[in-house]
């Protein structure tokens, strides 16, 4: 067994996973599983640099994940820092100051490009898919908070392409009235059919024996879904719903107030102001899908990119 420590930093949220790893099985162990909401994307895609006030939110984090990792006695430790540190001018405060935070392991964030995103995303989703029954190939679909990537494969990922559509994104770009207007729902649904147009030029949606979701945006559609009056990982995790459930629940997510939307039991604090739009990119895609390559269920998953992280450092 190795103790390793996995942090996934996107647009939105900051997450850490410590797991005990048996390398024999791929198999993790999870000993902490957290995550906050730091926006570190907040205003990236219009200024092109990271505020000063999410900079330091992300870092005062990453300083508490790491003495985390100290205090379980982790061994290896990976930090990945996904889109708006692609994008952001002053990317390289931002790695200066994880640096200095993980000091005693000896590490840097990696910032990946989308294609290793979609890989690790792969991984650590479809871990658990063959044994619960569910066969592939998988078309697996991670919505962040500046991009969303699309994956297919079976034992291992076949094709991939990552594109800047995601919930804090959108939510800057077209989603400004609570709730929004018919014509900002329009504008918004066509660039995410752009993208979608995009991905179905790299990735073949034809032959899909299971739809895959992950991240936020997708496991608090499905707590909606399945009518949970707080957040469940455990029934949320390989559940199978039709098309039509998930389509309801997304629309109905887009069409509340804030004040509808917080007074969910299932509703994480930070996810408040962007799962509008979240949900707007999944309805779309999961109707795509339906539309295009007959799919009949949408499996939700809670491992993702932070489990791929884990697994890769061992």
């Amino acid at each position: 067994m190795t103790r390793v420590g996995a942090i996934d930093c996107g647009t939105n949220s900051i997450r850490l996973l410590i797991a005990d790893v048996d390398r024999d099985r791929g198999a993790l162990s999870d000993i902490v599983r957290r995550v906050e909401i730091v926006r570190l994307g907040h205003g990236v895609d219009k200024t092109g640099v990271i505020a000063p006030d999410a900079m330091a939110r992300t870092l005062a984090q990453a300083r508490d994940y790491s003495s985390q990792c100290s205090h379980h006695g982790v061994e290896r430790v990976r930090f990945v820092a996904t889109s708006a540190s692609r994008d952001a001018s002053n990317a390289e405060e931002f790695v200066v100051g994880v640096r200095e935070a993980f000091a005693a392991f000896g590490i840097a964030p990696e910032v990946i490009t989308g294609h290793e995103e979609a890989s690790l995303s792969f991984r650590g989703a479809t871990g658990d898919l063959q044994a619960d029954a569910i066969h592939g190939p998988y078309l697996v679909v991670d919505i962040g908070g500046g991009s969303t990537e699309f994956v297919r494969g079976t034992h291992e990922v076949e094709q991939a392409l990552s594109v800047d559509v995601g919930c804090v994104r959108l939510t800057e770009r077209h989603v400004l009235s609570d709730p929004p207007t018919p014509s900002q729902i329009a504008t918004a649904t066509a660039d995410i059919e752009e993208a979608i147009d995009r991905a179905a030029e790299v990735v073949d949606f034809q032959g899909i024996s299971a739809l895959v979701g992950l991240a936020g945006s997708v496991t608090t559609v499905t707590a909606l879904a399945l009518g949970l009056m707080t957040y469940d990982p455990e029934k949320i995790h390989l559940s199978r719903l039709p098309p039509v459930q998930i389509i309801d629940a997304c629309t109905s997510l887009l069409m509340m107030t804030r004040a509808q939307r917080a007074a969910l039991g299932f509703m994480h604090p930070g996810r408040v102001d962007v799962i509008g739009a979240g949900a707007l990119v999944w309805r779309t895609i999961v109707q795509r899908l339906q539309q295009d390559a007959g799919i009949t269920r949408v499996v939700t998953s809670e491992h993702d990119i932070l489990d791929g992280i884990a697994l890769s450092i061992a």
